[in-house]
């Protein structure tokens, strides 16, 4: 059985950046990045929950920023379960933590998450960047996770 889950952020938490970190400053003269992390996963009832911390240092507000997710199970067999993480829109500089629950699965259950693809990512100017070869991913979690 197929099935398509459109994950739905349960929290976002932002922080605001006083100024322009030297990284961000470099990254303003062109190329910068958007940096994705794995920060924590929790079994929570019969989901688990993947907190995410993501920084939009692409020297351009986002209007929308969505990946396409690829669960992975416990063999290390891609699963049917493709994750859509909708970030909404990212001011240049800003960094969010989000949480996800993936229903009916637990964490147990999932060995690999891996960004499949970029689903959208528009710039507030109209244009569209190339996401995928700025996105940079790390992992805090026991759940391996990248491209």
């Amino acid at each position: 059985m197929s099935r398509t889950l459109t994950a739905l952020a349960l929290s976002a938490m932002t922080a605001a950046t006083p100024g322009l970190a030297p990284a961000q400053e470099a990254q303003s003269e062109g190329g910068g990045a958007f940096t994705l992390e794995l920060n924590t996963t929790a079994t929570v009832g019969q989901s688990c929950r993947v907190t995410y911390v993501a920084t939009n240092n692409l020297g351009t507000d986002l209007a929308t920023m969505t990946l396409e997710m690829a669960v992975f199970d416990a063999d290390g067999t891609v699963t049917d379960t493709r994750i859509l993480l909708d970030f909404g829109a990212m001011m240049a500089g800003k960094t969010k933590a989000i949480a996800f629950d993936l229903a009916e699965t637990t964490c147990e259950d999932i060995s690999r998450l891996l960004v499949n693809d970029v689903a959208e990512c528009t710039a507030a100017d109209g244009s569209e960047p190339d996401c995928l070869a700025a996105l940079e991913t790390s992992s805090r979690a026991e759940i391996d996770f990248g491209l």
